[in-house]
């Protein structure tokens, strides 16, 4: 998925795209390596500045485009999955950068003649090191930057210079001026050149100083930037790849039936949409307070610009021994994003900087929703109010746990339709996502009420909406939002495991229904069930994924036997269940005697977003607390815990990426499965740093906070909705297109 969600960014991203196509292809930027890295402008550059991409973000009445700074990051996500050449990130950066400073006439003079054409590089406070003195009405600088892209083809340098008295000017530095030198460097990136920016004695006047930048906020905004090329260096990448994996053959196969190849694309596409994910949230994080901004900055670097090396790196040997070839263009992008990844610093320093913000603050997910439906807002608002008045007073069948009690709240709750209000009426209120959000929003405001959960029934009952008859849905569904009803869900069996399709549970046709036969087992809460949704072999002679029912069974019917399971916990959560002979009537087949594989489909959706969504719950809270406490493992800590939080903060950026989308009335994407997967890696990286540095504590199973205990329950969450592997073959054959074997 591109950073842009609307139909004009995406427009925009397609309009440089062709851009590139026509101007600079990579054959043509190849002939010309030793002109860029000379600061030589390409020959399309005065086309580029007359179709106004280096200037989507530039107000209109100085000559840009009025548009946003996430215009611009998706002019930049389109020139890095192109690899346009030249110094368009600097210029745009400097554009950037310069329109935090007070509106002064320097600023619109230097913001008029980058919408002009004139090509631009900055320096951040870290990136150099600039002493400046006053000289009566100007300022006298020396100094030297570190190695700076842009910087050669530069006609203009935005610099920050330390004063005596420790403060920060920004000076506008025209490298023509023989005070102004800027020395080659033989650059990593071959498309963009490389300088250091020397100054000796430069004088410059009031009209050549900005002020009011600060500088953390420019260094948040050049690196969302940076994050916004890389993220579509590596999507370019993705498709790369999947174009070779479907063509190349070895051993008399396509290479992209290989399975081990189909998972290392899936895990491409999962980091490239986190990568985006993380860059559009730092981008977008402009507009927000500095605290904000500097979380989801901090997040892009880690996300999106350090590991795009490693990420090449991994395309490029999935395209085998002619990815590292000269001839092959993989190398180019490699050799971009290596130059790019060492552009903002030390990856080390972001993930400690994150670390050390996020243990006090978190980064606000949150949309914007203006005042859009006030009156329905009122009424959730007031419906909330009134069950806050009321308590539960029983515990819940699914469990001890807040969210599963009943009693006069959460039946106020449910008769309102705010438990599932997706759901239609009188199940729910047929809510569509902007709804879905406000109600989100007016729980978030009420801490004290806790908002009643259906458990696994959340991912069975939509197929009970779905095609069940009325009669077994006014049954079945009121008491289960009231929390009356417990469920189970018996899919998987011993020879089967994630493969549903293999199942041997048998259903024969009798007189009013049907007998049922066979054996599952890894069954969560069978012991407390109600009911279960079961899948069945009706047809044995029809293909595996065709003659298969599903069936909701009363779990008191005789014949069936319950025996726990205990896991590594002690506890005894899943279950096997054995059935005899047991008999469910007619009606309690959902649809077709052959529908249950589809039905089945819809059910592990249901559970896959479920499970996406927990990435709500901090798993890091032992981290978290060592990374607040001084001692000989916090600085440890801090890293561990900021690149925790910015992976964790890409799966939630992925998610206000597609609630935005839905929004907008676009159809849902592949986000439930790339989030699983990201989950699932998210999971095993909490639990290893925290058990890697917390040290003897682990010999402990009681702690506070706890240590061993959520680590044990760990196979739970990564096995359950079907194992990482499975979710790589979804990815890989029903998004990537890969041919199954």
């Amino acid at each position: 998925m591109p950073l842009g969600l609307t139909a004009e960014q995406r427009d925009l991203s397609d309009a440089v795209a062709k851009f590139a196509g026509r101007h600079a292809p990579i054959a043509a930027t190849r002939d010309s390596f030793d002109a860029l890295a000379n600061g030589r402008l390409p020959q399309w550059w005065d086309a580029l500045v007359t179709n106004g991409f280096h200037a989507v973000h530039l107000p209109e009445h100085l000559g840009g485009q009025g548009g946003r700074l996430l215009d611009a990051a998706c002019v930049l996500e389109s020139a890095g999955k192109a690899l346009l050449p030249g110094p368009l990130l600097p210029t745009v950066t400097a554009g950037a950068v310069a329109l935090l400073a007070d509106p002064t006439p320097a600023v619109e003079s230097l913001v008029r003649d980058l919408a002009a054409g004139a090509p631009a590089a900055v320096v951040l406070p870290d990136g150099g090191d600039f002493h400046a003195r006053a000289d009566g009405q100007r300022w006298v600088v020396s100094g030297a930057s570190d190695v700076t892209a842009g910087a050669r083809s530069a006609r203009v340098i935005l610099a920050p210079a330390r004063t005596p008295g420790d403060d920060l000017v920004w000076v506008l530095v025209e490298t023509g001026r023989p005070t102004a030198t800027v020395e080659s460097v033989f650059g990593t990136d071959l498309v963009t050149d490389v300088g250091t920016l020397r100054l000796d004695e430069y004088r410059a006047t009031e009209s050549e100083v900005l002020v009011g930048i600060d500088a953390e906020r420019a260094a948040c905004v050049a690196v969302a930037l940076v994050a916004s090329t890389t993220a579509g260096i590596v999507q370019w990448c993705v498709e790369a790849v999947t174009e070779h994996l479907r063509i190349r053959e070895q051993f008399g196969k396509v290479i992209g039936t290989f399975q081990a190849l189909q998972h290392s694309a899936a895990m491409l596409l999962v980091n490239s949409e986190l990568a985006a994910a993380a860059a559009w949230d730092a981008v977008r994080a402009a507009d927000e307070t500095l605290d904000q901004h500097r979380l989801a900055a901090a997040g892009a670097a880690v996300m999106a610009i350090s590991p795009a090396p490693e990420l090449v790196l991994d395309a490029l040997t999935m395209f085998g021994a002619i990815g590292f070839t000269w001839e092959h263009d993989v190398h180019l992008y490699w050799r971009r994003a290596t130059s790019l990844a060492a552009s903002v610093g030390p990856a080390s320093r972001w993930a400690r900087r994150l670390g050390q913000l996020s243990c006090t603050r978190q980064r606000d997910m949150s949309v914007d929703l203006g005042d859009a439906e006030s009156g329905f807002r009122a009424w959730v608002a007031e419906t909330l109010d009134s069950a806050l008045t009321l308590r539960n007073d029983q515990p819940g069948r699914q469990g001890d746990y807040e969210e599963f009690a009943t009693g006069p709240q959460r039946t106020a709750i449910a008769a309102a339709g705010l438990i599932a209000p997706h759901w239609p009426s009188p199940w729910g209120i047929d809510a569509g996502p902007l709804r879905q959000l406000i109600i989100d929003e007016e729980f978030g405001k009420r801490p004290a009420l806790v908002r009643p959960s259906l458990g696994i029934a959340e991912w069975i009952l939509p197929s009970v909406l779905r095609a069940a008859p009325k009669e077994l849905q006014e049954r079945l569904i009121p008491p289960t939002q009231r929390g009356e009803l417990a469920w189970c869900q018996l899919f998987s069996e011993p020879g089967a495991g994630s493969d549903l399709a293999a199942l041997t549970t048998r259903a024969t046709k009798v007189d009013g229904g049907w007998t049922i036969n066979g054996h599952k087992i890894w069954t969560s809460a069978a012991h407390r069930a109600d009911y279960g949704a079961l899948l069945a072999r009706t047809d044995p002679s029809a293909s595996k994924h065709r003659g298969i029912g599903y069936f909701i069974i009363d779990m008191r019917s005789p014949g069936i036997e319950v025996q726990p399971i205990k896991t590594a916990t002690g506890a005894a959560h899943f279950n096997e269940v054995f059935l005899h002979d047991v008999f469910v009537p007619d009606h309690m087949l959902l649809g077709a005697p052959t529908d249950g594989w589809n039905l089945a489909i819809a059910t592990m959706a249901e559970e896959r977003s479920a499970i996406s969504g927990y990435v709500k719950f901090d798993r890091a809270v032992a981290l978290r607390a060592l990374a607040r406490e001084p001692g000989p493992e916090r600085d440890d800590a801090q890293r561990a815990l900021g690149e925790l939080d910015a992976y964790a903060n890409a799966i939630k950026a992925l998610g206000v990426r597609e609630t935005i989308r839905l929004l907008d009335g676009q159809a849902s994407g592949p986000a439930s499965s790339i989030a699983k997967v990201a989950m699932n890696v998210l999971l095993r990286r909490t639990f290893k740093a925290t058990l890697e540095l917390t040290g003897r504590a682990a010999m402990v199973a009681d702690t506070d906070p706890p240590i061993v205990e959520p680590y044990l329950h760990l196979p739970a969450e990564l096995l359950g909705g079907g194992t990482r592997e499975i979710q790589l073959n979804i990815i890989a054959q029903m998004i990537l297109g890969l041919p199954r074997k």
